[in-house]
């Protein structure tokens, strides 16, 4: 197959790509920069995946949020509407979003029928699916993958992370009684693999055992063989994200409930060996 792929060069970009490549299949890579050059790059596609959209993991400043839901927002709707003149177009589309989309909780548990939060993330998320949602309109397949933290040895989250673990200087984040839902970057590529392959609808990308900020930490102090004794302070990290903190600060239990029923099997359903495994 022929598959197009806005973002390419991000870290789920080059994972998937690398896996499209792979198996057999042409990637034609897009930017959402213009999006009228985008549409016209993936005519020819059998599927176009959407994974462009400005960081999450900075500070939340008016500029920044704006940009968030510009890159996320009005870029696939001038995408769909370009796509929509096109004599010939990709039959599915496939559109990023993340876990974000649900409300910061301690205690809820989440699934894909789960209505969205009413903060800023979430109703970024909620109208980014709206516009991806736009395709099915134009007589496109539509799938749509929550992520939820990546991870990955280079880049993202955990990226950031291993230098001060390693130097003995990681720790638990707030309270650390916050969920973190983490998905090993493999079974990521595997669920857009089977988005792309014929799957309809919202899947969430965590894997089914989510894990408390505490654990986490401690798991992967234990892979790396290091002590994990500095706390990161909440004031610090408000001073450095602004209202993001409160995403990292709060977190959501995510169930990949509907990704399950669909048929795909985690390759990484516990993190020890899901660590272990990118650490290798």
């Amino acid at each position: 197959m022929k598959i197009g792929v806005a973002g390419a060069s991000g870290l789920v970009g080059r994972h998937l790509a690398a896996a499209l490549r792979a198996r057999g299949d042409t990637v034609v890579t897009a930017s959402l920069r213009d999006p009228n050059a985008a549409a016209v790059a993936v005519t020819e596609c059998d599927a176009v995946v959407n994974l462009a959209g400005e960081p999450i993991a900075q500070r939340w400043t008016p500029a920044a949020k704006a940009r968030m839901r510009s890159s996320r927002v009005d870029a696939p709707r001038e995408f769909i509407e370009a796509l929509s003149r096109m004599t010939r177009r990709p039959p599915a589309y496939i559109s990023a979003s993340a876990t974000g989309y649900y409300a910061p909780s301690e205690t809820a548990t989440y699934n894909e029928s789960s209505t969205p939060g009413t903060d800023f993330l979430g109703e970024l998320c909620a109208a980014w699916e709206r516009e991806a949602n736009r395709a099915a309109q134009i007589g496109m397949r539509v799938a749509i993958v929550r992520t939820g933290i990546a991870l990955a040895s280079d880049g993202g989250a955990l990226a950031k992370m291993l230098s001060p673990f390693r130097l003995g200087l990681g720790g638990i984040i707030g309270s650390g009684r916050q969920w973190l839902s983490w998905v090993h970057i493999d079974d990521l590529v595997g669920i857009y693999l089977h988005a792309i392959d014929g799957a309809t609808g919202v899947f969430n990308a965590t894997a089914p055992v989510p894990v408390t900020n505490a654990e986490f930490t401690r798991a992967l102090g234990a892979a790396l063989h290091r002590p994990t004794p500095f706390p990161v302070p909440t004031l610090a990290l408000r001073l450095m994200l602004g209202e993001g903190a409160d995403v990292l600060l709060t977190g959501q239990r995510v169930m990949p409930e509907r990704t399950l029923a669909e048929g795909y099997r985690f390759l990484y359903a516990d993190l020890g060996p899901a660590l272990r495994s990118i650490l290798a």
